[in-house]
């Protein structure tokens, strides 16, 4: 079921980890972002576009984790943008023959069934730099950062006070950072930096995972995980209720006990 958030913008949440996929309304149809995740949910996503009339005309992958880089044929042939670091990383996958095994080892095994790859990372990097996506619609800004994955992008819609975070800014997920950059904290920290640069234009922000939150969350949000990395770049351990003795998800103290082990290596 897609629900507004603003005029002109809907969200469909998924089973899986309440993943985020956002519709954008434009002139002659709508820009949909990082939908997911299963082939039910996204002929779903289809059915309830067809019944308000309104086409695919643009897709965006706001990263190249698998559950932001899938499609479904009900959903069109419209063009599906990433930036271009991204789209390098969805190609270097592809070029395996195995590539598929590779993915399936990071699917939940209560849905890897239910997961369609077969348009998975079809992609087209825009050019480095874009600033904005080229559709028939709402100015949207591209935010690209280095934080949690390679060619990482948020999504700023100005006219509508949205930003959408891609895998950050979670209220059920701590920060996830990307242990294979040279700088994974300074790379997370500087994103940080960024979204609270642009935090008073923005009146909702939705996470690639998580609730969709207002103005207030976001700060609380930026706060939030901010403390979190820095406590794993001096060595503390965190403060933070998603990786405590009442995380919302029973594995993520396992996760963030690994995450700060990669660090130490």
């Amino acid at each position: 079921m897609l629900k507004d958030i603003a005029e002109g913008v809907l969200v469909h949440e998924s089973e899986f980890l309440q993943s985020n996929a956002v519709v954008v309304q434009g002139a002659d149809g709508v820009l949909l972002v990082d939908p997911g995740i299963t082939s039910d949910e996204l002929v779903t996503i289809a059915d309830d576009l067809r019944a308000l009339g309104e086409p695919v005309v643009a897709g965006f992958s706001t990263h190249p984790d698998w559950d932001h880089v899938l499609w479904h044929a009900d959903l069109g042939d419209a063009p599906r943008f990433d930036t271009a670091r991204c789209a390098a990383a969805m190609r270097a996958l592809l070029a395996h023959d195995d590539w598929r095994d590779r993915v399936a080892e990071g699917l939940p095994p209560e849905h890897a069934s239910e997961i369609p790859m077969e348009r998975l990372g079809q992609i087209t990097g825009l050019p480095d730099g874009t600033a904005r996506i080229p559709w028939d619609g709402p100015e949207v800004r591209v935010l690209e950062h280095r934080a949690h994955a390679d060619g990482h992008a948020a999504l700023l819609l100005e006219e509508h006070g949205v930003l959408i975070a891609g895998d950050m800014l979670s209220d059920i997920l701590m920060p996830f950072l990307d242990l294979e950059a040279a700088e994974p904290i300074e790379d997370y920290l500087d994103a940080l930096r960024l979204f609270e640069g642009i935090a008073d234009a923005v009146r909702a922000v939705v996470p690639g995972h998580g609730s969709v939150g207002d103005a207030e969350a976001l700060q609380a949000r930026i706060d939030l995980d901010r403390a979190y990395v820095e406590a794993l770049r001096d060595g503390r351990e965190p403060d933070d209720p998603r990786v405590g003795a009442s995380a919302p998800l029973e594995w993520l103290p396992d996760l963030h006990r690994w995450q700060v082990e990669r660090l130490r290596v």
